[in-house]
């Protein structure tokens, strides 16, 4: 006798056992009863075949996006803002007034510390020390050891000088925030405020520094000097008050600064890039001796954009997962962990991503990658030179956002604790009714995914990847500021 649960005999449960031993099919719908409306539907054409048959290949739309690629641009839809103007505004305000305090912190232990060095450092003081050294031997009882056995008291030093610098001295300076060009998430996300003096043309830069929840310390990160150019077509020359502006490039050798994170010192080079510029700091500073763009300089920048323009439209609908595969694949080819390749594998890369460019095209790249001579160029560089890169305006709201999934700053942070931060809820699709805030979610971690190396967490560098490729087909600065906006909650 056959038993009957619910409604469904024995005899057909031992068809769907057998059915299910030869591995997943996709069934009907009509054999378990209708799907409930807020159940998204499970796709099982993604499932491996349980005996060993390959899975089917990714679909392609007629534009030749793949489901992948469609994911990526559901990223894109979001244009509405998550506040509103009221609560925006007070938002803004309450980081600003946050942003001033930390920049007039770091301005004061600024003045205090060069104006301290500038003292106790001063020739002036042994000479000052001298004459008290002359007045003491004077007296009764006292001997006339050497000056170097003598301990020079606090009390004793002699505060001004003839060459001592001033506090006005001091004002006369450019303030701009800066950050470190790397792939390590914890140094990227250093806040750096530097500080370039007109008086002498040297400049300092300081690290805005958080211990615990109540006590912050501005501390020194590149020590105040006059330093050169490292690398481009103005290595060897100067910095000038005309190489301060955003987006500009600060390059240092970090075998001459003592005290750098070991992460920093790991490179030869150490690259700043200015976010921030108090601009009429700069306007009163500006003189019409200050250099302007050499002709070479000029033709290089030319050049860039020449060939960004050329693959603008390629990127535009696949530039997530261009972007992100086209690291992965230089990701694999190196295998001394430099972050450097050679040419041929640097054209490779492109040619796999169907990314080609002309002989002169590519040629001309190399001149302005390759300035050495060496044959090797750092494949991040030549990624940023040939596809473009996101402006600074939005890598900050970028680092904003990954700062609050990697609070502890450690350059990495669990799929799953992504997975809890992201919200779909002011997507579009999820405000029509067209699909679920969970589906939303599901297709922002399978296009993450694709850019990492790791299954369980997200290094800063592979969360910036799949922004910048992201960010190839958003042609507004605020409709980029939005999806961060949104998804985030920064």
């Amino acid at each position: 006798m056959d038993l009957e649960v619910k409604g469904i005999g024995t005899a057909s449960r031992n068809v769907k056992r057998q059915k299910s031993a030869q591995g997943w099919r996709i069934c009907s719908s009509d054999a378990y009863g209708p799907r409930p409306d807020d159940v998204p539907a499970l796709d099982l054409r993604r499932l491996g075949d349980s005996d060993g048959e390959e899975s089917p290949v990714d679909e392609v739309s007629p534009e030749g996006l793949t489901s992948l690629d469609e994911k990526a641009i559901q990223q894109q839809c979001y244009t509405s803002k998550p506040y509103t103007a009221e609560q925006s505004r007070k938002r803004s305000e309450a980081e600003d007034l946050a942003a001033q305090k930390k920049k007039q912190a770091v301005v004061e232990q600024v003045l205090v510390d060069q104006l301290s060095r500038a003292v106790i450092s001063d020739p002036g003081q042994d000479a000052s020390t001298t004459d008290l050294s002359q007045q003491q031997t004077s007296l009764p009882g006292l001997g006339s050891a050497p000056l170097r056995f003598r301990n020079r008291k606090l009390h004793q030093t002699k505060v001004k000088t003839s060459s001592t610098l001033t506090e006005n001295l001091l004002s006369n300076k450019l303030r701009f925030d800066a950050r470190i060009i790397s792939r390590n998430g914890r140094d990227a996300c250093r806040e750096l405020i530097g500080f370039f003096f007109a008086f002498d043309k040297s400049l300092t830069v300081y690290e805005y520094r958080q211990f615990g929840k109540n006590r912050t310390k501005a501390l020194p990160f590149i020590q105040r000097g006059i330093y050169c150019h490292q690398y481009g077509r103005r290595k060897r020359r100067q910095y000038d008050v005309g190489d301060f502006h955003v987006g500009a490039n600060l390059t240092f050798l970090t075998a001459q600064h003592v005290g750098l994170p070991t992460s920093v010192q790991e490179k030869p080079l150490l690259t700043l890039r200015i976010i921030g510029i108090d601009e009429m700091a700069k306007h009163s500073l500006l003189t019409s001796s200050n250099p302007a763009l050499s002709k070479q300089e000029i033709d290089d920048r030319n050049i860039v954009m020449s060939v960004q323009g050329l693959l603008k439209e390629k990127l535009k609908k696949r530039g997530v997962l261009t972007m992100t595969g086209l690291v992965r694949f230089f990701h694999q080819r190196d295998q001394c962990g430099g972050g450097v390749l050679q040419k041929m594998e640097l054209r490779q890369g492109l040619k796999e991503f169907h990314l080609e460019l002309s002989n002169k095209d590519f040629e001309s790249i190399w001149l302005v990658l390759d300035q050495d001579g060496d044959g090797e160029a750092d494949y991040y560089q030549f990624i940023r030179v040939v596809i473009g890169e996101m402006n600074e305006f939005r890598k900050a709201f970028v680092r904003k956002a990954y700062m609050k999934l990697d609070p502890n700053k450690t350059g990495s942070s669990s799929v799953n604790d992504i997975s809890k931060f992201y919200s779909g809820r002011k997507h579009p699709k999820v405000l029509s009714g067209e699909c679920s805030e969970q589906q939303v979610r599901a297709a922002f971690m399978d296009t993450l995914k694709e850019s990492c190396v790791s299954s369980d967490e997200v290094t800063y560098c592979e969360f910036e990847t799949y922004y910048e490729g992201l960010s190839l087909g958003i042609a507004n600065d605020e409709d980029f500021a939005n999806v961060i906006r949104n998804c985030w909650a920064v």
